[in-house]
């Protein structure tokens, strides 16, 4: 389950295209943030992806990306020219297929191959045709689903949504955001061939005149499950309300938002319907990592929090630059978990009542943050230091590790218990106990 967004620059405040996506997923798969560079490949060779090998192209491109640690692809990322990509788990009514490429897989693939929405549109429309896509996706217990993909850059922005082999494509106006069901109605752009026909050959509708993506492909049992709906619908009103005006925070403000029966509770009851996803409860995930990119000319700044839950994380800026020490490298991977883990050392505190004051470890978090953006604000945009970047990445990132070492230090003793119902209780004390064992 997630939630993926984007505004362009007609809707912004300063004119750049801001994205924002909240990956969720079973609690205690880490969630790690991996930095590739570009890299030229002999001719003929074979990637192998999560579950198939497909073609090397000849060179692929620098990139940063956000994934499940046991998974080849990613649920989100950039590459050096602003392309940005996220994918989302959709249920349709068309079969599941073998294992072949995975969304997350075909996500990457066009992360290192295209330079813009245009080219990464095309790119996982190729893929989609040439592999097709199927495979698992859960981490401790089997998870199948079909994908929708949110593709933007720095001036552009597409959705492509996915029914087996069957996909249509809508252009971005100004704001759009996208969950777990299928979106694209009657106002898509491109499509594939026999996208209408399929339908109509099901009796799902009778012709063109009256078909409608969405309501012919999907599946309306999963999709109810999941409260797409009800998080698309937040994430949605709360960018209209702020056209012109949206900014990260903005981004920040929806992606730790909670719905009103749960905020205050969410960590003693579990949320499905929330853009913030709370655990605890037999389907339904956990938001693992949060990221926000701000992509114009002069400067791509992504935002990355490197840890679940991000109602109590920190966003912390990321460039593309050498010596920053945020980002792990593919030989990395395994302290890329480690970093993870720490963090989600905190999640599992607070879920266990053992914080002292969690307002007071909150307020800090908001003043670092503050700090951060002051500094940022600071730089001449006109005159771009690599340096300058490189020593707020690195104050950034010191200072989020010391404020999660030290909340963790002063608060982690006996506490009231994990409240909530049975159920909860008993969830998150069996994941509590993995996650500590694996550690």
């Amino acid at each position: 389950m997630c939630d993926t967004m984007v505004a362009l620059g007609n809707a912004t405040k300063d004119g750049s295209v801001i994205f924002a996506k909240n990956s969720d997923r079973q609690p205690n798969e880490p969630h790690i943030v991996i930095r590739i560079p570009r890299i030229k490949h002999e001719k003929g060779l074979k990637l192998k992806c999560t579950y198939i090998e497909v073609e090397q192209s000849d060179e692929t491109y620098e990139v940063l990306l956000l994934k499940p640690s046991w998974i080849w692809g990613a649920e989100m990322g950039s590459n050096e020219f602003g392309l940005t990509i996220g994918n989302e788990a959709v249920f349709t009514k068309e079969e599941q297929g073998d294992q072949s490429l995975l969304g997350m897989d075909m996500l990457r693939i066009a992360l290192e191959r295209c330079k813009n929405s245009e080219e990464a549109l095309n790119m996982l429309i190729d893929l989609l045709e040439v592999y097709g896509q199927g495979g698992n996706c859960g981490y401790e217990k089997k998870f199948t689903y079909h994908n929708s993909f949110l593709i933007a850059d720095r001036n552009s922005a597409w959705v492509l949504e996915t029914a087996g082999k069957y996909w249509a494509a809508e252009r971005v106006k100004d704001i759009r955001s996208i969950s777990n069901c299928l979106s694209i109605g009657k106002n898509y752009e491109r499509h594939h061939p026999d996208l209408i026909k399929h339908a109509v050959d099901k009796g799902w509708c009778k012709g063109e005149k009256d078909f409608h993506f969405a309501k012919c492909y999907t599946s309306p049992l999963f999709t109810h499950l999941s409260k797409a709906k009800d998080r698309s619908s937040t994430s949605t009103k709360l960018l209209e309300g702020k056209i012109g005006s949206i900014t990260a925070n903005t981004m920040k403000e929806i992606l730790r938002s909670h719905s009103d029966e749960i905020e205050g509770k969410q960590f003693a009851k579990h949320t499905i319907n929330s853009v913030c996803m709370h655990g605890g409860f037999f389907y339904g995930d956990h938001t693992t990592g949060s990221y926000i990119a701000a992509l114009n000319n002069h400067l791509d700044t992504h935002w990355v929090t490197g840890s679940s839950t991000p109602c109590i994380s920190t966003f912390k800026p990321f460039w593309f630059i050498d010596g920053e020490q945020f980002a792990f490298s593919s030989q990395e991977e395994d302290k890329a978990v480690e970093y993870w883990r720490l963090r989600e050392r905190l999640h599992r505190v607070i879920i266990e009542n053992k914080i002292s004051n969690l307002n007071s470890y909150i307020n800090k978090r908001d003043e670092l943050e503050k700090d951060i953006e002051e500094k940022i604000n600071k730089i001449d945009i006109e005159d771009i230091n690599a340096n300058d970047l490189l020593e707020i990445m690195n104050y950034a990132c010191n200072a989020e590790h010391k404020l999660t070492v030290d909340a963790i230090q002063e608060n982690e003793c006996d506490g009231t218990g994990i409240k909530g119902t049975p159920y909860f209780k008993r969830y998150w004390s069996n994941k509590n106990r993995r996650l500590f064992k694996e550690i």
